[in-house]
């Protein structure tokens, strides 16, 4: 018995290894313009451009086409607990769908 249950766990963490986790966002800015995010492993989809996750300073992460020297001079600045991101200059509030 103990042997099919411990079977049984171990087939369900080979099923979920291969999946994709990614979260997408709906993000405005202030002219109410309307943008969707996908944050997937380690990357960030946005406005139809890839960018790779450079790293992490306190609750914000940060991200680039080319991760520079200093991330928080990355192109794209995200924190997850307020949902707001910077896109260069451009402020975006984004939530979870």
């Amino acid at each position: 018995m103990n042997k099919r249950i411990a079977c049984l766990i171990l087939s369900f963490t080979l099923l979920s290894c291969g999946r994709e986790t990614y979260t997408t966002w709906m993000c405005s800015d202030s002219a109410s313009s309307k943008s969707t995010m996908v944050l997937k492993k380690a990357q960030m989809l946005f406005q139809d451009q890839q960018y790779d996750y450079c790293g992490s300073l306190g609750p914000q992460s940060y991200f680039d086409l080319k991760c520079p020297a200093q991330i928080q001079d990355a192109s794209k600045i995200f924190t997850p607990s307020s949902g707001k991101l910077i896109s260069n200059t451009q402020e975006f509030q984004c939530n979870a769908l």
